[in-house]
């Protein structure tokens, strides 16, 4: 069970999106989304965040999706959110493929921190690991990048999933981003969620490895700042921005972890690859339980969750261990 002061809900707003990244979305694979009338309302979303999760000590939100950009009602739900007395944070991670001509909008809004998905700086690339034909989605996305920075988003991070064979060649060049901006690199190890065939044929990068070439090159130094994620961070010395490495596949981070993920269908759920004990607040909402009943049911989960890793759980010595990779990171909100 979980020692950590759990206070970070991740939201998924929408379980589809405008790419199929091959590590999120991969080819072939059949996906079921869930029906828009089963999507959590704005009125509901507001609902329980402010009668249910910010009594239970919630203070940190994070909008996802699949991508939340493609939610009508994005604008409307950042505004309510943002306004709560009890939110310390608020925060979205998009593709940015419509962060151009949004990116002001959500500022108003209230929004001020941003994450990106930048997978590679290189055109073609970009359109292999997106699913996209041609080469117009990257600069889509380089213009939303652009756009964020000019409003003023701070901090702005961009997240990239490194694969072997794929980009793992621009680890340099993705690095270098952050010497004259203060912008912030993460580095993800590429994770088997839905996606098996891929991840047998390319296997995965020990951020370690990714350290290496970065300290050979310019050297690293530990960076203090603050934050909320897994990320082990430092900087190039003199740099702006900071290089961040989320290392969940070498480097265990499970007991360490304050979060919880709720589904675009109210699925409540204590880990990414955990649904054991989850909770349907769709349905205990729509049933008119009431507000006691649901956060009483929230709070066993918070009590109930493991920090059990997913290579003990793969062991098959926990409940949690079945069929755990079935479904997509745009269906589970990444």
């Amino acid at each position: 069970m979980s020692k950590n002061r759990i206070d970070y809900l991740r939201i998924s707003l929408i379980d589809r999106c405008n790419f199929k990244c091959v590590y999120c979305m991969p080819e072939g694979k059949t996906i079921s989304y869930a029906l828009q009338e089963n999507w959590l309302s704005v009125d509901e979303l507001i609902n329980l965040v402010e009668s249910v999760f910010i009594p239970l000590g919630f203070r940190k939100f994070r909008l996802t999706g699949g991508e939340p950009l493609l939610r009508p009602d994005v604008i409307t739900l950042i505004r309510a959110i943002a306004a709560l007395s009890g939110t310390e944070d608020l925060s979205l991670t998009t593709n940015a493929y419509r962060l151009a001509d949004m990116a002001d909008s959500l500022y108003q809004a209230g929004l001020r921190r941003i994450n990106i998905s930048l997978d590679s700086l290189q055109p073609e690339t970009f359109e292999r690991i997106t699913g996209g034909q041609g080469r117009t989605r990257w600069q889509k996305v380089w213009t939303g990048i652009q756009a964020a920075h000019r409003v003023g988003f701070s901090p702005l991070k961009l997240n990239v999933v490194v694969i072997s064979g794929v980009n793992d060649s621009e680890i340099l060049e993705l690095a270098a981003l952050t010497l004259n901006q203060a912008w912030h690199v993460r580095f993800i190890e590429f994770m088997p969620i839905g996606n098996q065939d891929l991840f047998q044929s390319k296997g995965w990068i020990d951020s370690a490895c990714l350290q290496q070439q970065i300290r050979s090159r310019w050297g690293l130094i530990t960076a203090s700042i603050q934050g909320y994620g897994p990320a082990d961070v430092f900087k190039i010395p003199e740099a702006k921005g900071t290089i961040g490495f989320i290392s969940q596949m070498s480097d265990c981070f499970c007991d360490r972890c304050n979060r919880m993920r709720l589904s675009a269908d109210g699925w409540l759920r204590p880990c990414l690859l955990n649904e054991t004990g989850q909770i349907n607040l769709r349905q205990a909402l729509r049933q008119k339980q009431s507000v006691q009943d649901i956060r009483d049911q929230v709070a066993a989960l918070l009590v109930a969750k493991d920090t059990i890793h997913f290579k003990a759980r793969d062991s098959g010595t926990t409940a949690a261990s079945t069929a755990l990779y079935s479904r997509t990171m745009s269906q589970i909100g990444g």
